[in-house]
């Protein structure tokens, strides 16, 4: 895992400072979250530990979660015993991935005791244990019985002890470089795997960049490791250990197009022509970078899934739309033999003197195929041979009527699918709760999503359109959904420039020009602006239509953001690369 035995040590090192400190309040927000807040240096501290297994961490955060009406029992518990402690200090074995903070506090009979309270970071395993004095659990966070482990339990009234930890392992912070290719030559496969099976508290990133650093790779098996690569190397983990000790990291978070993919503590070289990357200095840089980085995946996942259960809907609705339109176009391909319904009724109206009543059919030449081959036209007997024809015809207008219907409907069909699909772009490109809310409402609005029971009444101002400069300082809208497509296109200048990508669904774009001819470099950057807000962001090449608004109108009872357009041109253009 990324938070690995470095980087808590690095946290440990930050929040040092609150040795000496006392508790001012202490909360459990979640399940499996603690904030303890302690007085030190004259101000209050939120410290939070985390037994979440994939956001176990420790660090002191200013970003602190609403907090339940009723605290859970281990707050109860904490409170009870740790409530106005004094915190001693705060300890490291080695580079173990748990920390240690000592308190003093007053027991019920007004005696002063030492309890700890033990963070233990390790993933799934991650735990926060209050310790007593005789060394046995008061309680945790989270129980372990013989159900869960049957090696290390952690319940009240059983021992404490630490998680397994192998001795064979060397420390960054004591090791010889004897020791070092030892151990490494008694270990195959990639090098920076091996780092991490020879030396305690690693994680990938961080193994994988010392062996960047001392290659220039970041794979590469340790027998094809040269001699002084293998010095490169030691020199290069002890020189991390080096700045780890004095305080001088620098913790990375790696960021993939916008997705945050992993940290570490120290900077990152190896990915720069890969992914982007965002570095922490100065004071609390670690705590600022763990942060950052769980606060930016917890928004990360509620946006997905807000937006997942959205998309879900949509989908749904996309299946019942096509399945629809598949079922009238068959439909409206029976309709389309209307005019043999016709052409009989035609040939009986030609041939009326010929035809005896009460016969099942009449056979005829059809003078509508050059050729004039021989048709056999069905009767009802029960019919004279005039209405006989009327009921041709009335078929021939019946199916007439169907196709046009049909049609009509088959296209009413296709605008909501596209409707949907530029949705659907939309919602993947929100980044806010906001953006989401609003596409909700705009398709509560459409009839398209029922409203859900007992909504809560908005309150928030609407969010305004994203605004960009071209590299002139023109200033182009963009909409952020339909309703704002809909509003900033009806509100703009009729001189102003209108931009969409043709015939693929994405946001409506406005270039105010006001009232000069916008430059061709303007216009290339706003149509690569206009790719870039598309659900053809991915391609290569994207064709972008571009016309003056008073050329756009919006047709009457149309979707959200639906119009029609003259006098465009279109150019292709790649997606500009948005941050």
């Amino acid at each position: 895992m990324s938070l690995d035995g470095t980087y808590l040590s690095s946290v440990r090192r930050e929040i040092s400072f609150l040795e000496s400190g006392r508790i001012d309040k202490i909360n459990q927000p979640s399940k499996e979250e603690l904030i303890i807040s302690i007085r030190a240096k004259s101000s209050n501290h939120k410290l939070l530990l985390s037994a979440s297994p994939d956001s176990a961490r420790v660090l002191i955060t200013e970003n602190v979660p609403e907090n339940p009406k009723a605290p859970p029992m281990f707050c109860m518990l904490l409170r009870k015993h740790l409530g106005g402690g004094k915190l001693l200090s705060i300890r490291q074995e080695g580079l173990e991935r748990v920390l240690f903070f000592d308190f003093e506090s007053m027991n019920e009979l007004g005696d002063m005791v030492k309890l700890t309270l033990a963070a233990e970071v390790m993933g799934k395993y991650s735990n926060v244990i209050l310790i007593g004095a005789d060394g046995k659990v008061i309680d945790s966070i989270k129980r372990v019985d013989m159900n869960v482990s049957e090696k290390r339990l952690i319940l009240p009234g059983v021992r404490y002890q630490m998680p397994p930890r192998d001795d064979d392992r060397l420390s960054i912070n004591n090791f010889s470089y004897e020791d070092f290719v030892q151990k490494l030559a008694a270990v195959s496969g990639e090098t920076s795997r091996a780092i991490i099976k020879i030396f305690e508290g690693i994680c990938p990133l961080l193994a994988s960049e010392w062996v960047y650093s001392a290659t220039g790779v970041n794979a590469i098996p340790v027998h094809e490791l040269t001699a002084s690569q293998l010095d490169r190397l030691y020199k290069t983990i002890i020189s991390f250990s080096e700045k780890l000790n004095s305080g001088e990291v620098t913790p990375t978070v790696i960021i993939d197009k916008g997705s945050l993919k992993d940290f570490t503590t120290t900077d990152v070289f190896q990915y720069d022509k890969i992914y982007e990357k965002k570095s922490f200095t100065g004071e609390n840089a670690a705590c600022k970078c763990l942060d950052y980085f769980y606060r930016e995946k917890d928004i990360s996942t509620r946006l997905h899934q807000r937006a997942g259960d959205l998309q879900k809907l949509l989908n749904n609705r996309i299946e019942r739309i096509t399945g629809r339109i598949t079922a009238q176009k068959l439909e409206l391909e029976k309709a389309s033999e209307r005019f043999a319904l016709k052409a009989m009724g035609d040939l009986l109206s030609a041939n009326l003197y010929r035809i005896k009543d009460g016969i099942d059919s009449f056979t005829c030449e059809n003078f509508y195929d050059e050729n004039l081959p021989v048709i056999k036209i069905p009767l009802d007997r029960q019919l004279s041979a005039a209405k006989n024809t009327q009921k041709y015809y009335h078929e021939y207008k019946k199916a007439e009527m169907r196709e046009k219907i049909l049609t009509e409907q088959i296209k009413k069909g296709n605008d909501e699918l596209y409707y949907i699909e530029s949705v659907i772009d939309l919602l993947s490109r929100a980044k806010t709760d906001s953006e989401i809310e609003e596409l909700r409402a705009e398709l509560v609005t459409d009839g398209v999503i029922k409203q859900i029971s007992n909504p809560k009444k908005r309150t928030k101002k609407l969010l305004p359109p994203l605004i960009f400069h071209a590299p002139d300082g023109t200033e182009i809208l963009v909409g952020r959904n339909n309703i704002q497509n809909d509003y900033i296109t009806k509100n703009a200048d009729k001189t102003d420039i209108w931009l969409h990508t043709k015939n693929i669904p994405g946001s409506h774009l406005i270039v105010k020009t006001e009232g000069k001819t916008a430059s061709e470099e303007t216009l290339r950057y706003a149509a690569s602006l206009a790719a870039a807000h598309s659900k053809a962001r991915a391609s290569a090449q994207v064709p972008v239509d571009i016309v003056e608004v008073r050329y756009v109108k919006k047709p009457a009872g149309s979707k959200p953001g639906m119009v029609i357009f003259t006098h465009n041109q279109t150019i292709y253009v790649k997606p500009l690369e948005l941050e």
